[in-house]
């Protein structure tokens, strides 16, 4: 699980990294509120951790920013001040839960731990974006008309999808679809061959959206006209 980390005191930045590190997950770090949505902007996390009070932007600031591009990333608003209206403020910009500082590293490991038991039982049974809409349960993406995936397209779409246009690397993709695979024989060559299906697919079906970048990534699901078309 990859975890964004904005704490703008860095020796406890150091060792809240340090812990999530030993349990194996994978830590990005921000400094301030601006780097946060930065990093957020760019890249995949299944959860963010935003100190409220950070400088350059405001943790809350980021927040609403973050949520207002669409990210729906788990987030975790840490804060060492009691006032309850931060806390409603913090929520109804789209903050998941709080944590009060200074946190126990034994509770944020199994508030963790407890997402990820979510993450992998949790799917929404339809996706969308544009004019494109996957159905998970049935492997059938449609636009102007319809057709069916294969087991390993519809993951790889429906990661495409969670995280429209974002730049995805080979690394990313490859762990996030393939990562579980017991079969060594898969490497990841695999995600540019699957690329290239899906991009037929949505060619065939007349979909708004298609997959940018060059074989060696990165990769973007984007509207149409966006970047060039490989």
């Amino acid at each position: 699980m990859k975890i964004l980390l904005a704490e703008d005191e860095e020796q406890l930045s150091r060792v809240y990294k340090a812990a999530l590190e030993h349990q194996g997950y994978e830590v990005d770090q921000a400094f301030n509120g601006q780097e946060a949505l930065d990093l957020a902007l760019e890249s995949v996390y299944h959860v963010i951790i935003l100190d409220i009070m950070m400088p350059v932007k405001t943790g809350l600031e980021a927040l609403k920013e973050i949520r207002e591009s669409g990210n729906k990333s788990h987030i975790i608003m840490l804060t060492a001040m009691a006032e309850i209206n931060d806390r409603v403020t913090g929520l109804d910009s789209g903050a998941d839960e709080y944590l009060t500082k200074p946190i126990s590293l034994k509770e944020l490991l199994a508030r963790l731990r407890s997402m990820e038991r979510r993450l992998d039982t949790f799917t929404p049974k339809i996706l969308t974006a544009g004019t494109v809409s996957l159905n998970i349960a049935e492997q059938e993406l449609t636009a102007g008309n319809s057709i069916r995936l294969s087991s390993k397209e519809s993951q790889l779409m429906e990661f495409l999808m969670l995280n429209t246009d974002k730049s995805l690397s080979i690394k990313e993709i490859f762990q996030q679809v393939w990562g579980r695979d017991d079969d060594e024989e898969v490497t990841q060559d695999y995600v540019y061959v699957y690329i290239s299906y899906l991009r037929q697919k949505l060619k065939a079906i007349k979909a708004d959206l298609e997959i940018t970048g060059e074989e060696a990534g990165p990769f973007k699901l984007a509207a149409i006209g966006g970047d060039s078309h490989v």
